[in-house]
């Protein structure tokens, strides 16, 4: 793979078109732009990230988190793009507008995640694993489609489905991004035939032959062509780092802010990542304020600025073989020595003590009752549509979703559309409304 061809301001969808117009802004960050101001990211507000959805105490959600994790992706592509110009000063490649790519894939990470965090993922998958989805097996598998879409279902291949799905009523490609935008956000680049039953893959049979368009003009080398599966877009490994590094350090910031973890607790974990000279320099700062919060929070920005240095060092150490498609651990697994154990410890301490508290529990719990309710119902609705109940339900969902796709595996996408599109307090009432449990105000 090159960088002039992987850097692409092609459109997904509007690849005839040539506006005469001069743009002041770049193409990506045209991208940026265009989520930010989307309907489904002002949606993340009211989706969980882990913790439950704030009460007097404010934690992240789906919208805050990924908003910090695009800020920490933007820093990745600058220090990124600054050194591969300084490598490669004569190149025609736009790697000034790295930064632009990763923060607008950054944003868009997390879009295609069902309600309730990631439980709400696991709720779908089981449904159709393990529940009562299990008996549309054979009829799915019968007319062609993809069984292990629904069984392994990932967020991330949610995500570019609804970027580039052409749903009912809406413009041809989607949102419309650029390819290199798009191709940023598939981590998992292959099909859920080859994710060995987790919930790791790039794209659904639905979106294969556009993820292969994209691919194609971009230079990104096929590896397998049945089940398909590609070598990882380069920006790819940036927006895993800024995820990595954003979510795991919050969470305890999080967790402390909620009491599941004392002060004293925090504060040496974060030390964890700093060598002495670093360490004293922390310590002196923290004198000149008194404030817990205040301290947690320069301790979080100090540790996040380490990991932003730590990650792009890694990826232009490796940059070569990452270009030659070389397989790669995620960045944050190669840092040094004294950071990548500190991280580990991390994420050890909240395996054990943070997500498996009983807030998050009991919002699993949730999750895996109103998903699984929501999809035995709307399922069968697809499958009956001519039945008095079938009819009433279907008159809730709004128009852009297929529920009269000609397959079975369109139906069930559809419906699958739009579960995950909901937000965690739209899904609990309409679960309260269904089972009468609440009604509307008359």
């Amino acid at each position: 793979m090159d960088w002039i061809q992987l850097l692409s301001i092609k459109r997904f969808g509007l690849e005839n078109y040539r506006s005469e117009k001069k743009q002041e802004r770049t193409e990506y960050q045209r991208d940026y732009d265009r989520l930010i101001f989307s309907s489904p990211f002002r949606r993340l507000q009211n989706k969980t990230q882990v913790f439950p959805l704030p009460g007097s105490i404010f934690v992240h959600n789906r919208l805050t988190h990924s908003l910090e994790v695009s800020s920490v992706g933007r820093s990745l592509g600058e220090l990124v793009g600054r050194e591969l110009r300084k490598k490669y000063p004569y190149s025609p490649a736009h790697f000034e507008e790295i930064a632009s790519i990763v923060s607008a894939a950054c944003l868009a990470h997390d879009l295609g995640n069902p309600p309730f965090g990631h439980s709400g993922e696991k709720a779908i998958s089981t449904f159709f694993s393990e529940g009562e989805g299990r008996k549309l097996k054979a009829e799915v598998e019968a007319e062609g489609g993809r069984w292990s879409d629904f069984t392994c279902f990932e967020g991330n291949a949610n995500t570019l489905r609804l970027l580039m799905h052409q749903f009912q009523g809406r413009r041809r490609g989607g949102f419309a991004l650029t390819y290199s935008t798009l191709a940023s956000i598939v981590k998992y680049p292959f099909s859920s035939e080859l994710s060995g039953g987790k919930n790791k893959f790039g794209f659904f049979a639905s979106e294969e032959d556009e993820y292969r368009i994209i691919a194609h003009e971009l230079g990104i080398t096929c590896i397998n062509e049945n089940p398909v599966k590609f070598m990882r877009y380069p920006p790819v490994y940036l927006v895993e780092a800024a995820d990595d590094i954003s979510y795991q350090i919050m969470d305890i910031e999080d967790a402390h802010k909620l009491h599941l973890v004392t002060t004293e607790k925090t504060i040496d974990l974060l030390f964890g990542f700093f060598d002495e000279e670093q360490r004293s320099h922390c310590e002196k700062n923290l004198n000149m304020v008194s404030d817990v919060n205040e301290q947690i929070a320069y301790l979080r920005a100090n540790v996040i600025g380490l990991l932003v240095n730590e990650c792009a060092k890694v990826f232009l150490q490796n940059e070569e073989s990452i270009l030659a498609g070389e397989e790669q651990k995620a960045l944050i697994k190669n840092i040094s020595d004294k950071a990548k154990n500190a991280y580990l410890n991390c994420s050890k301490f909240a395996a054990e003590n943070i997500y498996r508290s009983k807030d998050v529990l009991d919002i699993e719990l949730a999750g895996y009752r109103i998903i699984g309710f929501l999809l035995e119902k709307f399922v069968n609705a697809v499958q009956t549509p001519s039945h008095v109940y079938s009819r009433l339900l279907l008159g809730r969902i709004p128009d852009q979703y297929e529920t009269c796709a000609s397959s079975l595996y369109g139906k069930i996408q559809s419906i699958i559309d739009y579960i995950s599109g909901m937000t965690d307090l739209y899904a609990l009432d309409l679960y309260r409304k269904i089972t009468g449990m609440g009604l509307p105000e008359i």
